[in-house]
């Protein structure tokens, strides 16, 4: 698909057509900042430069972190409290790191469930859909390695849970379990392990994250409506667009201050309110605690995780098919997995041709039932096991399955979707033309 017509950068006879010529990186920086917008984007599009601080600041913070740190079963815990207590500034430095995670998957779920509800996903925008779900999967793997780091209870048997997961898998899981810990059981290597990976991947989801920009810079935009920016000629690309550079730069600088000062309000006032005071406590492999919880932010997918018990009907069903080679435990890590697999596949089961959830009626129920299963699902993760929880996930669960594998695919039969503006242009002028004298 040809690019948005635009002007692009001429650089000035000298130094600037010199060093055009052998690194262009003045130009790509100029078509980034002037690269034609939409020009009726709402405020849910704000999160990408969250995230791009986000992903900055964890870098930056975890650096500083990482020289104060002591990656050996021994010492890790007290390395912690040496930051919290002797390194000037450490406690902030800490506090801001294990929040900015926080924010970090905050903002990606917004970003995500926007993207769902305006379809960000559909043609052209599958490779930047797959590189997006690229990124959250790292995200979750650096997020969980980073939890064990403080050796504290919590961290220890997370680590102990969530790797006990692979080995679950018929036939390899024992030797792929003892490849992650380096070992029988979580110990040293481990640790060490772990750290080189949590301190390792932040780069890669950086290398992701410019992949990411440069497949939505080629493919354009999408923005609420849907409509793609006409590229008949460069002054109907100017109706539709405007510069990213001045008018979403402030935009999103704005929301950034925003969000930013409610952020570093927490982190003032209250930084372990989201955090388990039981992972205050040393790791001791001789006590386990009373309820093993991840960190918010795993939550729906735990859940999901525990829904599928022995006693529930498609597991025993799966399990006789396959000669008890899917046992309740493997079918819970396929459910777990597969939950985030569903939502990666979504460009290719969402069968609708119209793109924008705004101009589909029967959609907009299911998107939004979806989005209190989300939460529904984080909530239910958190509680202790009970007979009434059990249900409330393995319902929750099903429903968040029935979504992208049945109601999705029915509702691009099935839905008749109301009338969309012909162009950005006209959908602009709707909402903020003058009013006739």
């Amino acid at each position: 698909m040809a690019g948005i017509p635009h002007d692009h950068y001429e650089p000035k006879p000298g130094f600037q057509t010199w060093l055009h010529t052998r690194l262009p990186i003045v130009s790509m920086a100029y078509d980034t900042l002037t690269i034609p917008t939409p020009k009726n984007l709402n405020w849910m599009w704000i999160w990408g430069i969250v995230l791009t601080f986000c992903l900055g600041l964890q870098i930056i913070t975890g650096i500083v972190l990482a020289m104060h740190y002591t990656p050996h079963v021994d010492f890790a815990f007290r390395s912690v409290e040496h930051i919290m207590r002797d390194v000037n500034g450490g406690y902030m430095l800490r506090y801001i790191h294990a929040n900015g995670a926080s924010l970090f998957f905050f903002a990606v779920y917004l970003h995500i469930f926007r993207s769902l509800y305006y379809g960000s996903y559909k043609a052209p925008r599958e490779v930047t859909w797959i590189i997006g779900m690229m990124i959250y999967l790292a995200m979750m793997a650096t997020a969980f390695m980073g939890y064990v780091l403080p050796w504290g209870q919590m961290s220890f048997w997370g680590a102990t849970v969530i790797t006990g997961l692979f080995g679950a898998i018929p036939g390899v899981g024992p030797m792929i379990q003892e490849w992650l810990l380096g070992g029988p059981a979580v110990d040293n290597a481990t640790l060490n392990r772990f750290f080189s990976l949590h301190y390792l991947l932040p780069f890669v989801i950086a290398g992701l994250v410019a992949l990411h920009i440069w497949a939505f810079h080629n493919t354009g935009n999408n923005n609420p409506t849907g409509v793609e920016v006409r590229r008949t000629s460069k002054e109907d690309a100017a109706k539709d667009t405007v510069p990213f550079w001045p008018y979403y730069v402030i935009k999103d600088l704005f929301a950034l201050c925003i969000i930013l000062a409610i952020f570093f309000a927490v982190v003032s006032f209250m930084p372990n309110y989201l955090g388990d005071p039981v992972n205050y406590v040393q790791a001791n492999p001789l006590s386990t605690p009373a309820h093993i919880v991840p960190e918010w932010y795993f939550l729906p997918f735990y859940a999901i995780l525990r829904a599928f018990t022995a006693d529930v009907w498609v597991v025993q069903l799966v399990q006789f098919i396959t000669f008890g080679i899917v046992d309740a435990k493997f079918f819970g890590v396929l459910a777990m997995f597969g939950a985030i697999a569903v939502m990666a596949m979504v460009p290719w089961l969402d069968t609708s041709a119209v793109r924008s959830g705004k101009y589909r009626p029967k959609f907009k129920a299911w998107y939004w039932l979806l989005a209190i299963d989300f939460v529904v699902l984080t909530w239910v993760g958190a509680q202790v096991p009970n007979e009434l929880n059990a249900w409330i996930s393995l319902l929750a669960s099903a429903y968040w399955f029935a979504y992208f594998l049945v109601i999705l695919p029915l509702l691009g039969v099935l839905e008749k979707p109301l009338p969309q503006p012909a162009t950005i242009e006209e959908d602009f002028k709707s909402h903020y033309a003058a009013p006739a004298e």
